[in-house]
């Protein structure tokens, strides 16, 4: 007769005040940052990890605060550097819930390397990257997001730079999971952020953040309340790709381009979507949809499995120990090639 367990410890309920800080958050009035934290407060009380379990790891930049406005552990580290620290920090304890906060700046300019080979490696910890297409804290710089000829300080004349896509940059390094959401939408965010902790790998979340004393409005044209139900694609798995205000219209391919039809004339031939498609074509086709030809893709896009970095790590770790014995810190650092230099 099977024993029933019943000293197990239950964890204790947590609310989004258990993630309230006593530090006053200081971000412009109506910066799309506040809705941000609010969403991810509420979500990590919803996950059902112990509150000392969770690390923020951030770089610098307007959402790099986030460590000092989550009250968890976390690290403010230096500029596009967040990644690395991220990484360590993981793989010296596994069971913590480890998310990166950065920007568009921060995370694809100076610290794009370093991203590269955090998404390349899968490592299980996640990636909130804040895209408001500009540097916000260091005064209106443009970014590699920032629209060909975008007018700042720096490009008083136009941006010559050709921008970069956040999400053809993750599926370059082939992440694992890769989704889309808006500051102004918290119920999505929070759908989105618990599909990125429930992944085991690399997460990759881009979402849509307004700046708005350097860069207000600059998604206005594809959330704003005149616009969303016509240039905003939500995505659901196994759903078809339907929009606009009573999801009249599809995406259909026509050869190997995608193109808008008639959903009421045309249901078959819908797109269906299957973000869990090994092959990155399909998640490559919807991340390059977008104003002003196509509705921009919202949610999960790419979501696959594929060994943690993390934990094959450990395995090797403990291959080796099982193989060579554990070895002392005296061998390691003197390995087998020494000697000794006799005074003469």
């Amino acid at each position: 007769m099977a024993t029933e367990i019943t000293n197990i410890p239950k964890l204790p309920e947590l609310s989004r005040k258990d993630f309230v800080t006593t530090n006053d958050v200081r971000w412009c009035p109506g910066c799309g940052d506040y809705a941000i934290l609010n969403s991810l407060q509420r979500t990590f009380a919803e996950l059902g990890v112990p509150r000392e379990n969770f690390v923020m790891v951030s770089g610098i930049g307007c959402s790099s605060r986030f460590p000092f406005y989550m009250d968890t552990y976390g690290f403010h580290t230096i500029h596009g550097r967040a990644p690395t620290v991220a990484t360590g920090i993981k793989v010296a304890n596994p069971e913590l819930s480890v998310w990166v906060v950065t920007g568009d700046g921060d995370g694809l300019s100076i610290g794009g390397n370093h991203m590269l080979h955090l998404l390349r490696r899968n490592v299980n910890i996640n990636v909130l990257l804040f895209n408001n297409r500009i540097y916000g804290l260091t005064k209106g710089q443009y970014s590699p997001t920032s629209p060909f000829g975008t007018k700042t300080k720096t490009s008083p004349t136009g941006s010559l730079d050709n921008p970069l896509n956040p999400l053809l940059f993750a599926l370059g390094a082939e992440a694992t999971f890769i989704a889309r959401t808006v500051d102004n939408n918290p119920k999505h965010m929070m759908e989105t952020f618990k599909a990125a902790h429930a992944h085991q790998g690399i997460s990759f979340v881009e979402i849509f953040q307004n700046c708005v004393i350097f860069n207000d409005s600059a998604w206005d044209s594809i959330y704003g309340k005149d616009n969303r139900d016509d240039q905003m694609l939500y995505l659901e798995a196994g759903k078809p790709l339907l929009f606009g205000k009573n999801k009249t219209k599809g995406i259909r391919l026509n050869g190997l381009s995608p193109e808008i039809v008639d959903a009421t004339t045309a249901p078959a031939d819908i797109l269906i979507h299957q973000p869990e498609q090994a092959s990155p074509l399909y998640s490559q086709l919807l991340a390059t949809m977008g104003a002003p030809d196509f509705p921009t893709p919202m949610g999960v896009i790419r979501q696959i499995q594929r060994p943690t970095y993390d934990a094959l790590i450990h395995q090797q770790t403990a291959a080796a120990k099982a193989k060579k014995g554990a070895g002392t810190w005296q061998e390691l650092l003197h390995g087998k090639s020494t000697w000794t230099i006799k005074p003469t």
